[in-house]
């Protein structure tokens, strides 16, 4: 499919971010198609990318065989009647949508007709290459889905997802949880400024420690459990930081977040 044209319905950060790693890994830039209704912000992706851009949705519609949406989840509605209003054959489209809490079933009635759906959640380390991408079909071909996993894998690690409610669930572990872990570093840092540490010395010294760690897990073949045993040494300080943690309930507490945010995510299905 690398012939076909694809083209990028509300080009924020994220679509930003897969079109510049497409480009890096020699995906032909004249294929590629990206709108706004902001001009200012498309100006800045013509010129920076060097691809072809448009206020005008239809048009990019009526050029591409691929179809990704990425415009916020509760407009949604209105650029799809937009579409089934034009009259625009969009039967043998593909489309790919990165719009949370829009199940297929409510995309392809959007859409008015059972159109080729592919959802993807990402994450935003997407914006820097590190990101993880979740995807899920019911009727793509095997070729439509190889296509579209070499689009994310532009922006980090692709997944396929076996149901469509693991869409809910990899929000939970990976969509949501770059913010989990800034949460914990934000704690770390608000400590460390309180014993006496600059607020640039707090920065450094916490990010880079989360790197660090990151890396440890990255790099090496262990456990995660065990690399963390390796550090906490019988009745030393860590081990007494590990135990406060334990007492307080992080392990459940971090459980019953990600049940929340599961369950938030199904609540959304049925508003939008």
């Amino acid at each position: 499919m690398t012939d076909k044209t694809i083209a990028f319905i509300g080009t924020g950060n994220m679509s930003y971010a897969i079109i510049s790693g497409m480009i890096k890994n020699g995906f032909d830039k004249n294929r590629i198609i990206a709108t706004n209704r902001n001009s200012e912000k498309l100006a800045k992706v013509a010129k920076e990318l060097a691809i072809s851009t448009d206020t005008d949705n239809l048009a990019a519609l009526a050029k591409s065989d691929v179809i990704v949406l990425s415009v916020k989840p509760q407009m949604m509605a209105d650029l799809c009647k937009t579409f089934v209003d034009s009259g625009i054959d969009i039967s043998k489209k593909l489309f790919i949508s990165v719009a949370a809490g829009l199940t297929i079933e409510r995309l392809q009635q959007m859409l008015a007709q059972k159109v080729t759906m592919i959802r993807c959640m990402p994450n935003t380390p997407c914006l820097l290459g590190k990101g993880v991408s979740g995807l899920y079909t019911e009727n793509a071909t095997d070729e439509e889905r190889a296509f579209t996993q070499s689009i994310f894998e532009n922006t980090g690690i692709v997944t396929w997802l076996e149901t469509e409610a693991d869409i809910n669930n990899i929000t939970a572990v990976t969509g949501s949880s770059p913010a989990y872990f800034f949460l914990f570093m934000e704690a770390i840092e608000q400590k460390a400024k309180a014993l006496g540490f600059s607020d640039e010395q707090a920065r450094q010294l916490v990010q880079q420690t989360a790197l660090g760690a990151a890396q440890m897990v990255a790099s090496q073949d262990i456990s995660i459990s065990t690399l963390r045993a390796n550090v906490t040494s019988k009745n030393g300080t860590t081990a007494a930081a590990i135990a406060q943690f334990e007492q307080s309930g992080l392990v459940q507490s971090v459980s019953d977040a990600m049940d929340k945010c599961i369950a938030r995510a199904q609540e959304m299905e049925q508003e939008l």
